[in-house]
């Protein structure tokens, strides 16, 4: 299968929404609470906007927001929505957040850091986002602890409807730090694919990569309630600052 930065979201637009829009476990009013204080006056920037879960409450509280996206299919589904239009998004790899100006914050959330599938390339983003963050601005990472044990070979069956199923198939690469997976929708129609791969990375890891382009850790939560960050921990909000 072809696989390339655009797949996830052209794949996944249609439905992203229905699965994610009031998931709890992505506690979207705590995140935005979290960024909108983080923020202060803005301007900020989304890396992986996408349909604007996080961005558009966001807006709603009059702070100026930008988003870059590789996907035109998920864009779309921001533009279709009621204020979507009016933030401006820039095509293209969110490696390289190639968006004009500085920001008092730039966020990724929802694992996306993990879609950038190498190494040097999740290096290349901190280094870009350092390089946009105004003076005293923050870069916020939302993440999985990884588990690759939890995973590596799993067949999960996530939800039962009256005409379908949603089950979630995963295989592991330890070596690689890397993870191939499917969303796979079963229907008297037959089997729609939603192919997700993602290189995953340990907070210290993340902190290296911080060190590399310049930042320093000021903060790690267990979750956007900023909850302390224990070693039984399964995700963690990271926030980092300039290191001078």
């Amino acid at each position: 299968m072809d696989y390339d930065r655009t797949t996830y979201g052209e794949r996944i637009a249609d439905v992203y929404d229905e699965w994610y829009g009031e998931a709890e476990v992505l506690d979207t009013n705590a995140a935005v609470e979290a960024l909108a204080e983080l923020a202060g006056d803005g301007p900020v920037l989304e890396l992986a906007i996408g349909t604007g879960r996080v961005a558009l409450p966001l807006a709603v509280r009059g702070l100026e927001v930008h988003g870059i996206d590789a996907s035109e299919a998920m864009v779309a589904k921001l533009l279709e929505k009621p204020g979507g239009d009016a933030i401006p998004v820039t095509m293209g790899d969110f490696a390289d957040a190639c968006v004009e100006g500085t920001f008092s914050l730039v966020y990724v959330v929802f694992n996306t850091l993990f879609a950038l599938e190498s190494q040097e390339e999740q290096v290349r983003c901190f280094q870009n986002v350092a390089g946009r963050l105004a003076d005293g601005g923050v870069f916020v990472v939302e993440c999985f602890v990884p588990e690759p044990e939890r995973f590596d070979g799993s067949l999960r069956t996530n939800k039962i409807g009256g005409d379908s199923v949603l089950i979630d198939a995963a295989l592991v690469d330890r070596k690689e730090q890397r993870s191939e997976s499917q969303h796979i929708v079963l229907t008297p129609q037959g089997a729609t694919f939603y192919p997700v791969r993602i290189r995953w990375a340990y907070p210290p890891e993340l902190d290296l990569m911080a060190r590399l382009a310049g930042l320093r850790l000021r903060d790690r939560w267990s979750g956007w309630d900023k909850g302390p960050f224990t070693k039984t921990s399964r995700q963690h909000v990271s926030v980092y600052e300039r290191a001078s």
